[in-house]
């Protein structure tokens, strides 16, 4: 009987195992973004962070003087 155990006990991990895989590989194919998507998501979040950061602290534009220099 305890081998009985043992052999459940497995096929319940292997089970396990494999739905894990299942999962993972579903949300792969939802989460599978172009380049431009990427590119995209990219440039929104990096004008986001540059549109809170004070004006003393966002780097030069071509053409400007930075202060001390």
């Amino acid at each position: 009987m305890r081998n009985g155990w043992k052999w459940l006990g497995l096929a319940g991990v292997v089970g396990v195992a494999a739905g894990g895989v299942l999962v993972i590989r579903d949300q792969r194919k939802r989460n599978a973004y172009t380049p431009e998507e990427i590119r995209d998501r990219l440039h929104q979040r990096l004008a986001e962070l540059e549109s809170r950061r004070p004006a003393t602290m966002r780097p030069a534009q071509r053409g400007e003087e930075q202060p001390g220099h």
